[in-house]
């Protein structure tokens, strides 16, 4: 059973603190060790910048960084994935195939409908020129 020290102790300020350095550490490893979440991030530059200049509405705006915010993430849980079964084994196994060919599906399917929504918000504009 824990005590009331530890209980205060994980819900600290400093306790809080050190989540959020740790989390942001992971956001700067996988930039740093990924090379597909680089595109992905350069991608999400170029809408930004494409949606300040075509000036999008707010509702837009909302949409694209909900779906940048997925792309990147389902990047980075893919990057886990895939370092984590090489941790765990450096031989060929067909779990740890489909947990990678899985996880690399899973942010395929969500680039794909990213640039989906993508071509909708910005079609429209773009034929407007």
């Amino acid at each position: 059973m824990r005590s009331e020290s530890d209980v205060k102790e994980t819900h600290s300020i400093q306790a809080i603190l050190k989540s959020f350095k740790y989390a942001s550490r992971g956001i700067l490893t996988s930039f740093l060790i990924g090379r597909n979440i680089k595109v992905h991030y350069t991608a999400a530059l170029i809408v930004l910048g494409c949606g300040l200049y075509f000036r999008i509405s707010k509702v837009e705006f909302i949409l694209l960084f909900l779906t940048i915010a997925q792309v990147i993430t389902l990047e980075m849980i893919n990057t886990a994935i895939e370092r984590t079964v090489d941790l765990v084994t450096s031989d060929y196994h067909i779990y740890a195939k489909i947990a990678k060919d899985v996880a690399a599906g899973a942010v395929l399917v969500s680039a794909i409908i990213a640039t989906i929504i993508g071509g909708i918000i910005f079609l429209p504009y773009i034929s407007s020129q």
